[in-house]
C-alpha cells in the first residue's frame, strides 16, 4: 500500500494528524483488506491509520503488553537495563549477612569437603531455576510479575496466585529478616547507641575434641531496641522505594559498592595474614590448616552457635543446609521488576546467571581461603572472623554488613510490591483489587501493605519460627518456576520457542526434584505448613477468583494425554469392562417451555444420574432449524446460553449447536458425525414429546425417592437397563431404593428356569436385584384397573383405536385423491390394520402388568419395543401412549444388542 505518485506525504503526518486523528491518504484499494479477512490483524497492529481510521485500543486491560499507538510515542519513564534492572539487584539480594557472620562458622562445623557439596548443592539449585526462569522469560513477551506471571501462565491462575502469594510474602517477611540483622550488626558495633540495657550470657565454650576455652561473654542488644531502630529503619527505606525505580537505581549503587568492597578487604586481609596481634587461631593461608579442616566435626551448640557439650541445637548436614540456603536466594530480584526493564528476553538470563555464577564461584572460593587459614577452634568460635581479618579493620566489615543488608531490604521492598500489584491487575480475585497498579505508576497501595507487614515482623523481633517459612517460600517458588519449563519444554507445544537455548525439560525435573528435595531436608515440617498455606490459597483462588483468559501447560497437557488416549483406543470396540456412558442429550426443550430455555433442568438432572463418581461425559445438543449464513448468530448465542448453563448445574459436559434445515436432518447429522473414534456418545437421551403425554414426574437432584426401581427386561440389550439401575442407586435420589427384574416368560415349567437363569446371571455380574417372572398367561388374565390409576386403561385404548382409524382413513383418503401410494417422510408404507391393533393391544397388556406390580416404584425402566417395519410415525406414537399411561415415571430404553457390562473380571 502507497500513496499515488504525484503525492509527497510525510510518514509522521500520514500516521497522524496535529489534533490527534488519522490522516486518509491512501486509496480506496486498501479497504480491499476486509475482503480477505485481515480487518481484525490490522486493529491488533495498530496499522489502522493505513486505511485511514484510528485504531481501537486492546479490549482488554490484561491483552498483551504490546502499545497501540498512532502518531509520536508516548512518554514514559526510562526501562532499565541489564545492569542496573537485574544484575544489581540479584546481586545485593544474594550477598546478605551470612556470608558475613555465619560462612567461617559453616566452614569450622561443616569441613572443606562438605561445604564445597553444601554451596555447590545449593548453587546447582539455583542455576537450573535460572534456566528455567530464562527459557520461559525468552519464550514472548513478560509483563510485570516475575516470577507470579511466569507459573501463572504456564500453570493456570490458581497455581500462580497460591506461589505467587506465598512468595510475595516471603519478600516482604525476608525485608523484616535484613532490616534486624542491620541494626543487630549496627547495635553491636556501637553498643552504646541503645536505649536499653543489652543482654549479657557467659557461657563456658568446651570443643567436640575435648579442648576447653575460657568463657565468653556474649551480649546481646535489647528486643527495645532492636524494635526502634527497625521501625526506623524500615520507613526510611520505605519513603525510597515511594520515590519510585529513579531514586532506587540512584540509590542501590550506595548500598553495593561498599559491600563489594567490603569483600575486597576480606580478600586482602586473608592473603597478609596473620598481622601482629591476631589471635592464635589465625594461621594464615596453610596447606596444613587446610587438611585439618578438611573433614567435618558436627556438635551441638548454645543459642549464641557457641559449641558446647550440653548445648540444646543439635547440627548436621541437613542444619547446615538450612543455615545457609538463604545465601544463595535472591535470583528473582530483577524478574520480580520486570515490568521495568527496558528487554526482559535479553536482561533476565545474562542478569540472573550472571550474578548466580559470580556469588557461587565467590562462595566456594571462600571456602578454601577460609578453611586454610584459620583452625577449626576459631573458626567456630569466632562469629565475626571475616571482621577480625579484615584489612584495614573490622569497620569495614561492620558497615559492610549493614549495607548489604539494607540493599537486600530494599530489593525485597521493592519487588515485593510490584509483585503484589501484578497479581491484583490480573483481575482473578476481587479482593485484591485495591492493590492494582496501572501502567507506568508506582504500587503505592500493595507498597504500604509491604510496610505494614515488614514493620509488624520487625515488631515481633524474633524471626526464629518465620525464617525456615520464608526459606520454604522461595524453595517453592523455585520448584513452580522448574516445573513450569518442564511442562513447556515435555509438551513442546508450537508456541514454546523459547530464544535462550540453553535448556531441556530433564534439567528442569531435576531443578524442581532439587527444590522439593531442600525444603524436606532443612525441616519437613514447615515444609508440610508452607505447602498447606498455598494448598489454602490455590483452593480459595479456585472456589472465589476469575477465569484467567490466557492459556496455561495444565490445559496443554490435557490435551496432549488427549491426543494420544484416543490413538490408543483406535476404532475397535470398547471392551465392556472398560465402557462409560457418553450420553447424548437433544436438550431443546420443545413444548410448554419457553423457547428461550436452553435446556429442560431434568434432562441435566438425568444427565448427573448417568456418571458413576464424576466419571464420564456428558454431550448436549441442540438443534436449530434455518440455514446457516442466517443463524450463524443466533447458533453463537445459543451455544454460550447452554454451555453456562451446562456449568451451572454441574453437569461436567459439552455444548453442541447445530444449525440444519430441518429439525429431522439435524437429528440424522448429530448421530451420524458426533464424536471421534472411539469417543462417540453410546447413549442417546430425549425427552418423550410434551405434545403428546404430559410427563414430567423425574425427580430434580435435591428430591430423595423410596421404593424400588423396577426392570422390564423383555428383549436383550446388552445389560444396557441393568448398568442404568446400577447407575441411579449411585445418586443420593435413589440410593434407599431396592431393584426389581421383571421378566416375560411363556409358561410355568419355563418361568423357574428362566428365573434361576436371571438369578445366575445377576450373582455373576454382582448385581443384587429381586427377580419376578409374568407369565403370558398371568397377563392375558388380569384386566382389573389398579385403584390408584388416574386413566382407565381399556377406554385409553379405546380412544387410540378411534384416533388410529381417522389417521389412516384420512390418509388414505388423500392419496388416493392425489393418485400416489400411501407415503410418509419420502417413503412408502403398507398398512396392516390386523397388525396395527395386534401391536396397540400387546401395549396395553404391558402397561396393565406395569401398574399392576409397579404402580408405586421410583422409577419404571422397560424395554423400548422397535418400531414396526413399514407402520406409520403417528401409530407408533399412539402404542408409546398406550405404554405409558399412568405410570408416572418410567425410562423406555432401546439397547443395540452391544454388552456394556461383562460378566468376567
Amino acid at each position: 500500500m502507497k500513496p499515488s505518485a504525484n503525492q509527497s506525504v510525510d510518514p509522521r503526518t500520514q500516521m497522524a494528524s496535529s489534533n490527534g486523528h488519522a490522516v486518509s491518504n491512501v486509496s480506496q484499494s486498501d479497504s480491499k483488506l476486509e475482503l480477505f479477512g485481515f480487518d481484525s490483524l490490522v486493529n491488533i497492529l495498530g496499522l489502522k491509520s493505513m486505511a485511514g481510521e484510528q485504531a481501537q485500543a486492546p479490549s482488554s486491560p490484561r491483552d498483551e503488553d504490546v502499545e497501540i499507538a498512532i502518531g509520536f510515542p508516548k512518554e514514559t519513564e526510562p526501562k532499565q537495563g541489564t545492569l542496573m534492572g537485574v544484575f544489581i539487584p540479584c546481586l545485593q539480594n544474594i550477598l546478605g549477612i551470612i556470608y558475613y557472620i555465619r560462612f567461617t562458622w559453616i566452614v569450622g562445623m561443616g569441613g572443606i569437603w562438605q561445604s564445597l557439596v553444601l554451596v555447590a548443592f545449593c548453587g546447582a539449585c539455583t542455576f537450573l531455576t535460572g534456566l528455567s526462569l530464562s527459557a520461559i522469560a525468552t519464550n514472548g513477551a513478560m509483563k510485570g510479575g516475575g516470577p507470579y506471571y511466569l507459573i501463572g501462565r504456564a500453570l493456570g491462575p490458581e497455581v500462580g496466585i497460591s506461589i505467587g502469594l506465598c512468595f510475595f510474602l516471603g519478600n516482604a517477611v525476608a525485608g523484616a529478616m535484613y532490616v534486624l540483622g542491620a541494626v543487630e550488626t549496627f547495635l553491636d558495633a556501637i553498643p552504646s547507641a541503645g536505649f536499653f540495657q543489652e543482654t549479657v550470657t557467659v557461657v563456658n565454650n568446651t570443643l567436640g575434641n575435648g579442648t576447653t576455652k575460657s568463657a565468653t561473654t556474649i551480649s546481646t542488644p535489647s528486643l527495645h531496641d532492636l524494635q526502634i531502630y527497625g521501625v526506623i529503619v524500615t520507613i526510611l527505606l520505605c519513603f525510597i522505594v515511594f520515590g519510585g525505580v529513579k531514586i532506587i537505581n540512584k540509590v542501590a549503587p550506595a548500598f553495593l559498592v561498599p559491600v563489594l568492597f567490603s569483600i575486597l578487604c576480606i580478600y586482602i586481609g586473608v592473603s597478609i595474614a596473620p598481622e601482629p596481634g591476631a589471635p592464635k587461631g589465625i594461621t594464615g593461608l596453610s596447606i596444613v590448616t587446610l587438611a585439618e579442616n578438611w573433614s567435618s566435626e558436627y556438635q551441638p551448640t548454645n543459642n549464641a552457635g557457641v559449641p558446647d557439650p550440653n548445648g540444646s541445637i543439635y547440627w548436621d548436614f541437613n542444619a547446615l543446609l538450612g543455615l545457609f540456603f538463604p545465601a544463595v536466594t535472591g535470583i528473582m530480584a530483577g524478574s520480580n521488576r520486570s515490568a521495568s526493564l527496558k528487554d526482559t528476553q535479553r536482561s533476565i538470563p545474562i542478569g540472573t546467571l550472571s550474578a548466580t555464577l559470580s556469588t557461587t564461584l565467590m562462595y566456594l572460593l571462600s571456602v578454601f581461603l577460609f578453611g586454610a587459614l584459620a583452625t577449626r577452634e576459631e573458626l567456630l568460635t569466632d562469629r565475626l572472623l571475616a571482621a577480625t581479618i579484615a584489612w584495614p579493620g573490622p569497620a569495614v566489615i561492620y558497615i559492610g554488613i549493614i549495607l548489604s543488608t539494607l540493599g537486600a531490604a530494599l530489593q525485597s521492598l521493592t519487588g515485593a510490591p510490584r509483585l503484589l500489584a501484578a497479581i491484583a491487575n490480573d483481575d482473578i480475585l476481587p479482593i485484591l483489587n485495591c492493590f492494582k497498579a496501572y501502567e507506568g505508576s508506582e504500587p503505592h497501595v500493595a507498597t504500604l501493605f509491604t510496610s505494614f507487614i515488614c514493620i509488624a515482623c520487625v515488631v515481633i523481633g524474633n524471626l526464629d519460627l518465620i525464617t525456615p517459612t520464608i526459606t520454604m517460600f522461595f524453595l517453592l517458588c523455585y520448584a513452580g518456576v522448574n516445573l513450569s519449563c518442564f511442562l513447556l519444554d515435555l509438551l513442546d507445544a508450537p508456541s514454546w520457542r523459547p530464544r535462550w537455548k540453553i535448556h531441556h525439560w530433564v534439567l528442569s525435573l531435576i531443578g524442581a526434584s532439587q527444590c522439593i528435595v531442600i525444603m524436606f531436608m532443612i525441616s519437613w515440617t514447615f515444609t508440610v505448613v508452607s505447602l498447606a498455606l498455598a494448598s489454602l490459597i490455590y483452593y480459595y483462588v479456585s472456589l472465589k477468583g476469575k477465569a484467567g483468559d490466557w492459556g496455561d501447560g495444565f490445559k496443554s497437557a490435557y490435551f496432549q494425554l488427549a491426543l494420544r488416549s484416543l490413538r490408543s483406543l483406535g476404532a475397535n470396540n470398547v471392551h465392556p469392562k472398560n465402557w462409560y456412558p457418553i450420553p447424548l442429550i437433544f436438550c431443546r426443550p420443545w413444548g410448554k417451555l419457553p423457547e428461550n430455555v436452553p435446556c429442560h433442568p431434568k434432562l441435566a438432572d438425568f444427565a448427573k444420574c448417568m456418571k458413576k463418581k464424576g466419571r464420564g461425559m456428558s454431550i448436549f445438543v441442540s438443534i436449530i432449524d434455518g440455514d446457516y449464513h442466517e443463524s450463524a448468530e443466533e447458533a453463537n448465542t445459543a451455544y454460550r446460553q447452554l454451555s453456562a448453563y451446562i456449568d451451572y448445574k454441574h453437569c461436567e459436559g459439552v455444548a453442541e449447536i447445530i444449525v440444519a434445515r430441518s429439525i429431522s436432518d439435524g437429528f440424522r447429522s448429530i448421530v451420524q458425525i458426533m464424536g471421534l473414534g472411539n469417543l462417540k456418545p453410546n447413549i442417546v437421551v430425549m425427552r418423550y414429546p410434551e405434545i403428546w403425554r404430559r410427563l414430567d414426574e423425574w425427580p430434580n437432584e435435591y428430591q430423595r425417592l423410596y421404593g424400588t426401581i423396577d426392570l422390564y427386561w423383555i428383549v436383550r440389550d446388552g445389560g444396557l437397563m441393568l448398568l442404568l439401575s446400577q447407575l441411579l442407586l449411585a445418586r443420593n435420589g435413589f440410593e434407599s431404593c431396592k431393584i426389581q427384574v421383571f421378566c416375560i416368560a411363556e409358561e410355568g415349567t419355563e418361568a423357574e428356569e428362566l428365573k434361576a437363569d436371571v438369578k445366575k446371571y445377576l450373582y455373576d455380574l454382582r448385581m443384587q436385584a429381586e427377580v419376578i417372572v409374568v407369565t403370558m398367561k398371568s397377563m392375558e388374565a388380569h384386566s382389573e384397573i389398579s385403584p390408584n390409576a388416574k386413566k382407565d386403561p381399556q377406554e385409553e385404548y379405546t380412544s387410540a383405536q378411534d384416533r388410529i382409524r381417522a389417521y389412516l382413513s384420512q390418509t388414505k383418503e388423500t392419496a388416493q385423491r392425489e393418485g400416489r401410494p400411501l407415503m410418509e417422510d419420502g417413503r412408502q408404507v403398507v398398512v396392516n390394520e390386523e397388525k396395527v391393533e395386534k401391536f396397540l393391544y400387546t401395549m396395553l397388556k404391558l402397561n396393565t402388568t406395569i401398574v399392576k406390580y409397579s404402580m408405586m416404584a421410583a422409577v419404571v425402566l422397560v424395554s423400548l419395543p422397535p418400531p414396526p417395519l413399514n407402520h406409520p410415525a403417528y401409530c407408533y406414537m399412539e402404542y408409546m401412549d398406550m405404554l405409558v399411561v399412568n405410570v408416572p415415571r418410567i425410562l423406555i430404553v432401546r439397547g443395540y444388542k452391544r454388552d456394556v457390562v461383562t460378566l468376567f473380571t
